[in-house]
């Protein structure tokens, strides 16, 4: 964070102060909410959750070096008490942000947003200091936590923001103005909360609607509802896609025979070739938009180019890939899902598995439930696991209760699979059978959302075969 005194950021947040010496003693280092992350020199937030209370670990973080809690109650160690720590931390973002003089570059999307999160950060960290959102970070907690880790030397701010209804980005952008807005797509994630894709489309849009008229409004071209944003925002737009209109676009997409993209990026001052290190040809919109942001911050086409071509996935559980030595190949990507990332997912499935069932090896895609689908659940998971059949997935593990199941029936119905389709109860039912049928060339693809916790299952994998090399090298 950039050095600012107590004093000061008592005024900043309107809080009192409570056991400081030294008023003017400053915080140098990042605001965290986690008191095993705090460093000499920082600020710890003290939040009340349902089973934690930040407050109570109010000594041990000062008896770690930092310098003060934001609290909502004195805590017997120097602290700035205020009425809401949620309130304080954003009023405090937006004096820190104010005063950096960064470009921020805000982006937001039913899917690929953390992706394409990474993707930017690596690619125009390239130009100049970098600060980005870590994981998922997106919401009125964790937005305001990522601005505050930011120093006098960051050039470039990229703030992943994510929306549980209208309103939401509106509130984070006022906490952090952004000069660059991108929107990705309107997809039916949380469409059980939103109730409808017309209603997402109206909350993503608060991004462009934010921008000053100076900045750039950065669409995507290949959507309907999100190229219709254009009509509400005073920024310059500039279009990404594959649309032969598009200003930053990609010619030539094709995938390599392990499901890497290559394509030849196009934009306003010229072309370059692309091959991607990511998983999946979903990821060429992903690169496409980071290409554009960076089109924008100036940097040349071959810059860009190269940037992209190197760049990999920073946040875990996100399309990782791993082959054991016994020569399965593990992807991990069950930190969330929805139906257009499951189905994006699936494609690069079937793209990574056509080599190894050309050498007798199989594809699995082991899934659990979408949450917050509403009415659309039993149509989207049945539309899923029909997909699967389709693309000619050799193996459905759906795990989980109602929904795995609709995921699994889908496919049956689809390809009258039988035994190729199986509904099991929970992550270690689909571990114990994964234990007794793989085999080297297999691929195993595992997603779920979140609250599923089916990284269980490539975690797990994963562990198996690193315990069986050890045990090898000890019996030598």
């Amino acid at each position: 964070m950039i050095a600012l005194s107590l004093a000061e950021i008592a005024t900043v947040v309107g809080g009192q102060t409570y056991d400081i010496p030294d008023p003017q003693v400053q915080v140098t280092a990042p605001v965290v909410m986690d008191s095993r992350e705090v460093e000499p020199g920082g600020l710890f937030a003290a939040f009340v959750g349902e089973r934690v209370d930040g407050h109570d670990y109010a000594a041990q973080v000062v008896g770690a070096g930092a310098v003060a809690v934001l609290a909502s109650r004195p805590c017997g160690v120097p602290a700035i008490v205020v009425d809401d720590v949620q309130t304080a931390l954003g009023a405090l973002a937006r004096h820190v942000v104010a005063r950096l003089g960064a470009t921020l570059v805000a982006l937001t999307g039913s899917a690929g947003k953390t992706s394409t999160k990474d993707l930017i950060a690596q690619v125009i960290g390239r130009k100049a200091p970098t600060v980005w959102t870590p994981g998922s970070f997106n919401n009125e907690i964790g937005l305001p936590l990522t601005a505050l880790s930011a120093t006098d030397e960051t050039k470039f701010l990229v703030l992943e923001m994510g929306a549980r209804g209208i309103g939401h980005i509106r509130y984070l952008t006022g906490l952090t103005p952004p000069r660059i807005g991108l929107v990705l797509n309107v997809g039916t994630a949380h469409i059980g909360e939103f109730g409808g894709r017309e209603q997402i489309a109206q909350a993503k849009g608060e991004l462009v609607e934010a921008l000053p008229a100076d900045g750039a409004a950065i669409l995507n071209a290949d959507d309907p509802l999100v190229r219709a944003m254009a009509s509400r925002t005073k920024a310059r737009v500039l279009l990404f896609g594959e649309a032969a209109d598009a200003d930053v676009r990609a010619e030539n997409v094709r995938l390599t025979e392990n499901g890497q993209p290559a394509f030849t990026l196009t934009t306003p001052t010229g072309c370059s070739d692309v091959r991607l290190r990511l998983y999946g040809e979903h990821h060429v919109s992903n690169a496409l938009a980071a290409a554009a942001v960076a089109h924008e911050l100036g940097m040349s086409v071959d810059e860009i180019a190269l940037a992209l071509s190197e760049a990999g996935t920073l946040s875990r559980w996100r399309m990782e890939v791993t082959e054991r030595p016994d020569g399965v190949t593990v992807v991990n990507d069950a930190y969330n899902a929805n139906p257009e990332s499951m189905r994006a997912a699936l494609r690069a499935l079937a793209a990574m598995g056509r080599a190894a069932q050309a050498e007798g090896g199989r594809t699995w895609a082991v899934l659990g439930h979408m949450a917050e689908l509403g009415d659309d659940g039993l149509a989207e998971h049945d539309a899923v696991g029909r997909l699967a059949v389709r693309l000619n997935v050799n193996k459905l593990v759906a795990v989980g209760g109602r929904e795995a199941s609709w995921l699994q029936l889908g496919a049956y119905n689809e390809g009258s699979w039988g035994e190729e389709s199986v509904h099991v109860s929970d992550a270690q039912a689909a571990i114990d059978l994964l234990r007794s049928e793989l085999r080297p060339g297999d691929v195993v693809l595992v997603k779920a959302s979140r609250s599923v916790g089916l990284e269980r299952v490539a975690l797990t994998l994963l562990d198996d075969a690193a315990a069986s090399s050890e045990g090898q090298v000890a019996g030598r």
